[in-house]
Order: C-alpha cells, then structure tokens, then sequence
C-alpha cells in the first residue's frame, strides 16, 4: 500500500520541478545515512559514557557524576531531537505533493537552524562543561601521562566535532539557498 501511494504522489509531480528522479533519491539516500551515522556516534558515545558511569563512577553525587551526567544528558537530547526531525520528515515525504513538500522541507530547514544555532551550542557547552568537571578527577586518578592524553584527545575530538557540526550546518545552509532559489 505504501508504495501505491510513493507512486501516486510521484505521478502527480510536475515534471519541471524534478529534472532527475534516480538523482534525487540518491541524494536523499546519502543524506540519511549521514544522519544515521553522526545518530550511531552519538549512541556509542552515550554508551560508553554510561558503561563508564557504572562501573567507574562513585556510589554518591559528586562533580564528577554531574559531568558525566551533562555529557550523557546534552548527547540523549540531541540523539532525540535528530531521531525526531529525521521521521518526521520522512513521515511528510509519503503524505504530501511535490509542491506542499518542498514548503515544508523550507520549514523543516528553518526548524533545522534553529536546531543547530540554538540547541546544538547549549548541548554543546554542557558536554564540555561535564567534560571540564571531570579532569580534577582524571588529574587526581591517572597518572601525568594519561592525563594529558586525556586532555588532548577530548578537547581535539570536541574541536573536530565542531568543525563536523559547522561543516554540516554549511552544507544544509547551501540546500536551504537552493531550495528558497527554485
């Protein structure tokens, strides 16, 4: 029944708005696995850091337990909110015509900025901030060494994920231009 109505709706397309259909949805494939992806990082990410809670984590609240707590927290929101954006999306790709779907991919993409300049720098700073709540312990726990380690490999893997984070709000940014231009 589904693909009764995927066929239904691409039948009723204007044929100027789509110049190549196969490109389309390869380019909506690419899209989604990247979406996938940075969801899958994040999940390992909050995986890890609540196989660490567990088994590392004193029994009572401290700074150390709140950090690891902001970190888990700010990631499972934005794991949440990427889930719910990406649905919801493909909810309205079956429901709609070319045309009321391409006004609501404009709105989706303005929901998206406010995603990325607004939620995604509060997630952000919790993360580095229960990031930063934990290195009197790591200092105190590890030796020398490992701290440093520890000090360089989580705040270079932070910047990258900021540079992967700009990159992609640039990319989606160029999308949105193209689609406001058409």
């Amino acid at each position: 029944m589904e693909n009764d109505v995927l066929e239904n709706i691409w039948n009723s397309q204007d044929d100027k708005t789509i110049s190549n259909p196969v490109a389309i949805i390869s380019k909506a494939k690419v899209q989604r696995r990247r979406q996938f992806w940075s969801v899958l990082i994040m999940s390992l990410t909050v995986a890890i850091l609540i196989a660490y809670t567990l088994f590392i984590s004193p029994n009572q609240w401290n700074n150390f337990t709140l950090g690891l707590s902001l970190m888990i927290l700010s990631l499972v929101f934005r794991i949440v909110l990427e889930l719910r954006t990406i649905y919801l999306k493909e909810a309205k790709l079956v429901t709609l015509d070319s045309k009321s779907y391409k006004s609501y991919l404009k709105k989706h993409y303005k929901l998206r900025f406010w995603i990325h300049y607004l939620i995604t720098p509060i997630c952000l700073a919790l993360y580095i901030y229960g990031f930063y709540l934990l290195l009197p312990y790591f200092k105190r726990e590890f030796s020398e060494g490992f701290y440093l380690y520890l000090l360089i490999s989580g705040f270079g893997s932070i910047a990258v994920i900021i540079g992967i984070i700009i990159h992609s709000i640039r990319k989606e940014i160029r999308f949105f231009d193209k689609l406001r231009q058409n």
